[in-house]
């Protein structure tokens, strides 16, 4: 399988792609458009702040590319926020790839929302083999809310999307390469799409 990790310099790649040695998978790291097209699934993880991120995307021309692809397709925490349409943090127009927003956390709850939590109504063979309650591991201060595209929940305290999935895009607002041995399965499932 050609996997491709995309490099936009947005963090949190080498954890991916230690979790991909742990299940005995290679990856190739690139921000090269025809490697990226040529791939057979392309993970999309992201650590950072939405505008930052974006100007390394349009400055490599990406923004331009990712919406295109059509194989399966996976982005990671700030990977799944930068599909959607527009995000509070710092007013960022994103990829438009998933008709949703991205909203600020408004709780008397500490933000970020860091730690384990729970999902919850999963769908789709995204989540084969896991369990309602399961966890896995978040750090975000942003969120998705729930809408037609949300495959999993979780809640902080109301409930928010913790997946999203539209046509061959699939999203983890969580960290599967973090998350033990329900984040192995997660990335297992992706990679068997």
């Amino acid at each position: 399988m050609n996997l491709v990790i995309v490099d936009y310099k947005a963090g949190n790649v080498q954890s991916v792609m230690f979790a991909l040695e742990r299940l005995g998978i290679q990856a190739t790291l690139s921000s090269d458009a025809e490697t990226i097209k040529a791939a057979d699934k392309v993970i999309f993880p992201g650590v950072g702040e939405a505008s930052s991120a974006m100007a390394q995307l349009k400055s490599r021309n990406l923004d331009k590319l990712l919406p295109t692809l059509e194989q399966p397709f996976f982005g990671v925490c700030l990977g799944m926020q930068l599909l959607c349409q527009h995000s509070e943090e710092s007013d960022t127009e994103l990829l438009g790839i998933i008709p949703s927003k991205v909203l600020r956390f408004q709780t008397d709850l500490k933000v970020p929302h860091m730690g384990w939590n729970r999902l919850e109504k999963l769908q789709t063979p995204l989540f084969g083999g896991l369990q309602e309650q399961d966890y896995v591991y978040y750090v975000h201060s942003f969120y998705v809310p729930v809408n037609e595209n949300t495959i999993a929940q979780s809640s902080y305290p109301e409930p928010f999307s913790a997946a999203l999935q539209y046509k061959n895009f699939y999203a983890a607002q969580f960290h599967p390469e973090k998350s033990g041995p329900a984040g192995s399965q997660i990335i297992k499932n992706f990679l068997a799409l």
